[in-house]
């Protein structure tokens, strides 16, 4: 089978300043890779291009038939007085069953309340979502990025600000999706990189793909030096 994902000589910056030169990577269908390096170094940049809001200067992208992609952002910046609960939030991801003057139809509904138990959040279905922790918030986001039913998740620091118990319950929420569908994840948590990823891509000026047991530990405190195994 061939990749899902395929990176070949890209290269993006913004005016003067270049992010990503001439990047070159493959993801496999159903892996779970990491993200990692220092800010600036073009994680979230990587994200925004896998995703189609950017395009590449030079090089190119390109995916496997039918893929599709599901987001999970790092956090909501949503009016906590704004009237929506958190199983409209999660409709959100349903325009294919949203008709005008209707709103979402009977069978979308239904497939909203099943991603929201599937996260196990579905007693909260008609709490207001400005009320939720972020814990519960960021469970009701994987929700809505779930229930479209995509075959590559992407998940932007998941587990950024919020309490440990509710870190814990997303990681283990996304461990559960592990080989159900491709997953890269954005992430500095150094515990989740080396026991659960199948695989890490390092940005730092250039992309180097390691396998979670060639990390060193000094990138659990965020100093990325270059990867032994890459040394002259």
């Amino acid at each position: 089978m061939s990749p899902q994902i395929k990176c070949h000589n890209l290269t993006f910056g913004y005016r003067d300043t270049p992010i990503l030169s001439k990047v070159s990577f493959e993801i496999e269908h159903g892996e779970f890779l990491a993200f990692i390096g220092p800010n600036g170094s073009g994680k979230t940049t990587m994200l925004n291009l896998l995703m189609g809001f950017l395009t590449p200067q030079k090089g190119r992208l390109s995916f496997s038939q039918n893929t599709s992609i599901g987001y999970v952002p790092q956090s909501p910046h949503f009016d906590k007085a704004f009237p929506v609960s958190a199983l409209n939030i999660v409709e959100m991801g349903l325009t294919q069953y949203y008709r005008p003057f209707i709103g979402i139809q009977k069978r979308g509904r239904k497939k909203a309340h099943e991603a929201l138990e599937r996260v196990g959040m579905e007693k909260y279905a008609e709490r207001p979502f400005g009320t939720l922790s972020g814990g519960q918030a960021q469970k009701v986001l994987i929700a809505r990025a779930l229930v479209s039913e995509p075959n590559v998740l992407i998940l932007d620091e998941p587990t950024a600000n919020v309490d440990t118990e509710s870190e814990q319950s997303i990681i283990s929420l996304i461990e559960k999706l592990k080989g159900t569908q491709t997953i890269l994840m954005v992430t500095h948590d150094f515990h989740t990189i080396t026991q659960y990823v199948d695989r890490v891509l390092l940005f730092q000026k250039k992309v180097i793909s390691l396998k979670p047991e060639e990390l060193c530990n000094h990138y659990a405190i965020g100093v990325y030096h270059p990867p032994r195994k890459d040394r002259s």
